[in-house]
């Protein structure tokens, strides 16, 4: 019997270094970008209705779901390479979807091989250092998580490093804070202005951090290779300011009417508690890492850059 040979078309594409994509949004997007087509890129999808458009952006949809361990038994072997960004459930204080998430990762495959070695990669948030009153801080310092918000996100790191301490595994951890871009749903900072939400007097404001869309893609990339393992990575990018300046560079960049300033009595009895508890956590982060690690250079330091473009 004749033995066919698969094409050379076809062994190219198998060897190919593949990426899977958990939470694959509109970052999750920027960064499948940038890795196409050097690397394969795979993205778990809890919507059928998401597969036609992800495929025409070039990725492979998996139909999952991270509340659903039934439905996760097919990612075992599949990439070398995880870049999980997706939330924890909105309550609680804990993050059942990355322990499933690791668990399917981990688990043999179907024939009973073992997964091979992989590189996990995860977006966490700044605000697990809870208030800083300010301060400039880098990666060593402990976390202090006030809200259950923060709680889940210290969980899911936990559980993160508890994987890159297996033999084989390599775990990098992203803290970042605000993202934003102006082509980006729901993260234009323009829109906020134009709410005329109001933001905090200057004697009580808070020191808040930032990172554009486009260059927080770029980070898990250059992480999914270059993250040393069991390492925490600040991603923002260079400027220092205050939320009520933040804010109002953007209205003057946007001819934009300034945002009107509250003291922090008046803007705790209009505020949201969600609302509110950005206003109650203040702290400057250090980037030194992510640009003496990550070598990564920043295509927008300043917000006053996405406007020029």
């Amino acid at each position: 019997m004749r033995v066919r040979h698969p094409s050379p078309s076809r062994c190219r594409a198998f060897r190919q270094s593949r990426v899977l994509i958990i939470g694959c949004g509109d970052v999750g997007l920027r960064a499948a970008r940038a890795l196409l087509p050097a690397v394969r890129v795979l993205a778990l999808t809890s919507s059928a209705e998401r597969a036609p458009s992800l495929r025409a952006a070039g990725v492979t949809p998996l139909l999952g779901n991270l509340d659903n361990a039934h439905t996760l038994r097919r990612l075992a072997g599949l990439a070398t390479r995880v870049l999980h960004l997706a939330p924890p459930p909105s309550q609680g204080r804990t993050d059942p979807r990355t322990q499933r998430l690791i668990q399917a990762l981990q688990r043999p495959t179907a024939m009973g091989w073992a997964t091979g070695p992989y590189r996990l990669v995860y977006g966490s948030t700044s605000g697990v250092y809870g208030d800083a009153q300010g301060a400039r801080i880098d990666e060593t310092r402990m976390t202090r998580p006030t809200t259950d918000r923060a709680h889940r996100r210290v969980h899911a790191e936990s559980l993160v490093r508890q994987t890159g301490r297996q033999p084989g595994k390599q775990t990098c951890i992203l803290r970042i804070p605000g993202i934003y871009a102006l082509d980006r749903e729901g993260g234009d900072p323009r829109q906020r202005v134009q709410r005329g939400s109001p933001v905090l007097q200057a004697d009580e404001d808070v020191y808040t951090n930032h990172i554009h869309a486009d260059d927080l893609a770029r980070a898990c990339v250059l992480a999914l290779w270059r993250g040393a393992t069991q390492r925490v990575i600040h991603v923002v990018d260079d400027q220092t300011l205050k939320m009520g300046d933040y804010f109002d560079l953007v209205a003057d960049l946007a001819g934009l009417p300034r945002l009107p300033r509250l003291s922090r009595q008046a803007a705790q009895q209009v505020m949201s508690p969600m609302q509110w508890s950005f206003m109650s956590e203040s702290r400057q982060l250090s980037n030194h890492r992510l640009k003496q690690e990550l070598r990564l250079t920043l295509r927008y330091p300043e917000v006053a850059r996405a406007f020029e473009v």
